[in-house]
């Protein structure tokens, strides 16, 4: 990068000025990964400090069998095939039961676009569970989703949001966004849910008081400038509704058992250069949400770590068995983390763990890392 355009970046960074289209493209080209970290860090300690944030959670996936065949999934099945699934209420309710053992505070439920499941099923799924986990909030359902339900119901999605709420749905998920860019969607995305309707769902809920995430789905096809120009619409419908509480870059995975479902194989994945590379720019790009989220499911551990230097400042949580990415993966990232497992990364990464809840009010805070633990230098002799 011209060190003319350095210094004007740095100089719009130090004032808080906001960073254009252009300047999220020359971040992007530039390759100089200890500046942006740099720059990104700064941010990240300007809105939150030596905080790390994380929650104790757990997925609940009600059934995989889905209508659509996007080109990066390995988690969808259609009817019929040996592997497919949904559950009965009953048994998510008893899955979710078994959870509460661990302490959790968030049950985050995603699935497919089941073609025949009736509209009232999602709702009454909601109801139990809420009457089984009264204390634990309900992030669940994406804006794809949500869509779906208008099409099988035939209602709209402020009626649909409305009854969801009812049943006990604390949050919308962040999922279905992909990247918006019609050049890119249109080669990965099998359903009708594009930036026009997921934007006006989240606005919807929003509207509502909810406090929603927000994805962006990369390493795949897409260019920097179509990560910059989905960073940017966000960015827009955050300045009209502030309802977003966290954006999440979430790495593409390839599916090491070559399952012809995932067909963007023939694309390398993102290295962790590239990855530490988002965050910052994500980071310096949204000025107006407070959290950007490295899911260390997508990324593993060391890169969740060092993306913590690199703008990011939540590390999601404990997860257990998070079957859309594992669908894929064979990589050896572990689908467990325990909340001393989490404090314990958060703390050698040299930052100091709080535990949230869905909409990031503080449930607990814990001490940073024990200086102590440091290795001094040994001098070696001439």
């Amino acid at each position: 990068m011209d060190a003319g355009l350095k210094r004007e970046i740095e100089a719009k960074v130090s004032d808080g000025e906001r960073l254009s289209r252009a300047d999220g493209e020359a971040l992007y080209a530039s390759d100089d990964l200890a500046w942006l970290g740099g720059l990104a860090h700064e941010v990240r300690t300007r809105k939150n400090g030596d905080r790390t944030f994380f929650n104790v959670n757990r997925h609940l996936n009600l059934t995989n069998v889905c209508s659509a065949s996007c080109a990066y999934c390995s988690f969808q099945r259609k009817p019929g095939e040996a592997d497919a699934y949904t559950m009965r209420i009953e048994e998510a309710v008893r899955l979710a039961k078994e959870m509460e053992p661990a302490g959790i505070t968030e049950l985050h439920i995603v699935n497919g676009l089941h073609p025949t499941l009736p509209w009232r099923y999602y709702p009454r799924s909601l109801r139990e569970l809420r009457k089984a986990l009264p204390g634990v909030a309900l992030k669940a359902f994406t804006a794809t989703e949500i869509h779906w339900f208008e099409k099988i119901s035939g209602l709209p999605a402020d009626e649909i949001l409305d009854e969801l709420i009812d049943a006990g749905l604390d949050s919308l998920t962040g999922g279905g966004a992909e990247i918006f860019d019609w050049e890119i969607r249109q080669r990965i995305v099998d359903h009708n849910t594009h930036w026009e309707d997921w934007s006006r769902i989240h606005r919807l809920a929003h509207a509502k008081g909810l406090r929603t995430p927000c994805t962006m789905l990369y390493g795949h096809i897409e260019e920097p400038r179509h990560r910059v120009d989905h960073v940017l619409r966000l960015r827009e419908l955050q300045d009209e509704t502030g309802g977003f509480a966290v954006f999440i870059p979430l790495r593409f995975q390839h599916d090491a058992s070559g399952d012809p479902r995932n067909r963007l194989m023939n694309q390398p994945m993102a290295t962790g250069a590239e990855a530490l590379k988002t965050f910052a720019v994500s980071r310096l790009l949204f000025d107006n949400i407070d959290h950007v989220k490295c899911f260390w499911v997508m990324h593993g551990l060391t890169t969740a770590q060092l993306a913590l230097n690199f703008g990011a400042d939540d590390l999601d949580g404990s997860v257990v068995e998070y079957k859309i990415t594992h669908d894929a993966d064979r990589f050896g990232t572990p689908n467990t983390m325990t909340r001393e497992d989490l404090l314990a990364i958060i703390r050698d990464a040299g930052f100091r763990p709080v535990e949230r809840d869905t909409r990031y009010r503080e449930i607990r805070g814990y001490d940073g890392p024990d200086p102590a633990r440091r290795e001094i230098p040994t001098s070696i002799d001439a």
